[in-house]
């Protein structure tokens, strides 16, 4: 039977049942030393960094395996990392036979199990480990991805299945041991919760739940981590115990773990654990009527959170078979069309609110401003959509139309983000945010127009004409000559006449275009798509170097000694 045997994070504090309540500041563990684990394969390529349990801009933990860090992708001897850098420190070893050894993280004093083999697929990263020759351990990481199911897409939950298998032909007594701590989470000493807070890009409200079923061989325990770990190193068992004392996370770096003893074995065992954050609020949105709280979505289908973790944890087996379905689409798809594609964590960003009526996605843009749902962020993300799910493409484009069209953004091109102080939605009423205009202009519009394509949503593009057509407006001022700005390229500077951006926004002409026959006004389709290409022959003029040898295209209108790849090409809807 499951029972909720959980670790819940309160920013602070942990409540580790449903009848039992305890607050203390978890650990945060430091990165020791690490040993060479050496002799893994790697399948189908060698990341540079491993998604571990990746489902939304707070749960967000990479093992580092590049040449700028980690340990050259093996899970273990190395702490996991949030996207910042900042260690996650999920913690897992197995007792076999009487010794133990560590096979994710690094703890002090335990030797490391080797890792032999990773791969990786779209929503899996899964990792074979040899245990002293005598069992195969296999450390599968799941965060689905279900873009046709927003129900399961809301929950931000993520799965970590372990498989033991005897390699000997021999029996051996084996335990498997988790444990989780705060600093997954947590970055401030806080005791009450604030919502719509970060600290560090972590949220400073909601709940994480650890999680695993109680079906036999079950030992739980949180304390001080020289305390607990070596329980279980030495003796394969943890006490049923809580420390319930709350400190900072510094004070003796407590720690919340799971044993499973599954006795001697002789065949193939497993257990599975899940990992969520729970946050019943999880953004606000700027009105007219001032700053609107928006629910997460997963509340709508569930009467609390532990029927929300109860769900997760018994829906693994529908889990396992509708990612081995979205793994093999991709997989087929991009084969023929001429490579090895995966999706690995592309949805890793992005959170669902609101309600079955109104629901909106929110994207963070990660390792950089913090920005949410920047345009030309969304842009190059949105193809993804337009392949999985197109329908999401509008639960992202919304939030930034409504906001134009409610009169509080001052100028007359797209607004280029809704705030950079995620998952608060302000806006930009005084004119701060990046100046884009013409980046964002061409993106809105050739992303609604996509949208229908995969849609046929004709009202959408009837709903929103008077703000499209304010759009292709400043396309027709701005798109041939363009002023000195800064494209999506934005570490690159502002810059006059810049040849690929030029090409964007004739683009966005011609895409509306189409959108004007659509909806039936078909004065301004031929109006426009007569500019557009007039825009279009003199582009070729002005932004190739038809001297050079060969002719190439130009960063800049007139600069020849310059070449610029023209990546905006893409945008063209015919």
């Amino acid at each position: 039977m499951f029972a909720v045997l959980a670790a819940c994070i309160q920013v602070a504090a942990m409540k580790l049942s449903t009848q039992s309540l305890f607050a203390w500041a978890s650990a945060a563990l430091q990165v020791v030393a690490e040993a060479q684990n050496t002799g893994s394969t790697f399948n189908p390529a060698h990341p540079p960094a491993i998604p571990i349990a990746v489902k939304s801009p707070y749960m967000n933990s990479w093992l580092q395996s590049g040449s700028d860090g980690g340990n050259g992708g093996y899970l273990p001897g190395r702490w996991q990392q949030f996207f910042t850098g900042a260690t996650t420190a999920w913690n897992g070893m197995i007792r076999v036979d009487g010794v133990t050894y560590a096979w994710m993280g690094d703890p002090v004093g335990i030797p490391l199990a080797q890792q032999t083999s990773f791969e990786y697929t779209s929503t899996r990263s899964i990792f074979k480990i040899d245990v002293d020759g005598k069992v195969s351990l296999t450390a599968t990481f799941l965060s689905p991805i279900t873009p046709t199911d927003q129900k399961r897409q809301s929950l931000v939950f993520t799965y970590l299945n372990v498989e033991v298998t005897p390699i000997d032909r021999k029996a051996h007594k084996v335990q498997i041991y988790t444990d989780i701590s705060a600093v997954l989470h947590i970055t401030k000493y806080r005791q009450q919760q604030l919502q719509f807070g970060q600290t560090n890009d972590k949220a400073d409200w909601g709940y994480w739940y650890y999680s695993t079923a109680d079906n036999g061989g079950l030992t739980t325990q949180s304390g001080q981590y020289i305390v607990v770990r070596p329980a279980f190193a030495n003796h394969g068992v943890l006490y049923d115990t809580q420390d319930t004392k709350y400190r900072p996370v510094s004070q003796d770096w407590p720690v919340f773990a799971f044993c499973k003893d599954f006795d001697v074995i002789t065949g193939s065992v497993s257990t599975l654990f899940i990992l969520g954050l729970a946050q019943t609020v999880a953004a606000r949105l700027v009105t007219k009527t001032g700053m609107q709280p928006l629910n997460s979505l997963w509340i709508n289908y569930f009467s609390d959170e532990l029927q929300a973790v109860s769900f997760f944890y018994k829906d693994y087996a529908v889990a396992i078979g509708l990612a081995d379905k979205f793994d093999h689409q991709v997989t087929t798809y991009s084969l023929a069309a001429g490579g090895q594609g995966r999706l690995p964590r592309a949805f890793g960003g992005l959170q669902l609110v609101g309600d079955l009526k109104k629901t909106y996605l929110f994207p963070k843009e990660i390792s950089s401003g913090g920005n949410m749902q920047t345009v030309d962020v969304i842009f190059p993300f949105h193809p993804i959509l337009l392949y999985t799910a197109p329908p999401l493409l509008k639960l992202l484009l919304d939030p930034l139309i409504e906001y134009q069209e409610a009169g509080l953004y001052p100028n007359k091109w797209a607004v280029h983000d809704l705030e950079g102080n995620y998952p608060n939605a302000t806006g930009h009423n005084y004119r701060a945010d990046e100046p884009m205009p013409l980046e964002e202009c061409g993106n809105m519009i050739i992303m609604t127009l996509a949208y229908y394509q995969r849609t046929k949503d004709l009202a959408f593009l009837h709903q929103h004409w008077v703000l499209l057509t304010q759009w292709t407006e400043f396309l027709i001022e701005e798109a041939l000559i363009l002023p000195s700005q800064i494209s999506t390229d934005d570490f690159a500077g502002p810059l006059a006449n810049k040849t690929n951006l030029a090409l964007k926004g004739i683009i966005g002409i011609e895409a509306m275009s189409y959108i004007a026959n659509l909806t039936g006004h078909t004065a301004q389709a031929t109006n426009w798509t007569n500019i557009a290409y007039s825009y279009i022959t003199q582009w070729q003029t002005l932004g190739i170097a038809h001297s050079a040898t060969p002719p190439h295209t130009t960063l800049s209108y007139g600069q020849n000694d310059t070449h610029r790849l023209l990546y905006n090409l893409y945008d063209d809807p015919s």
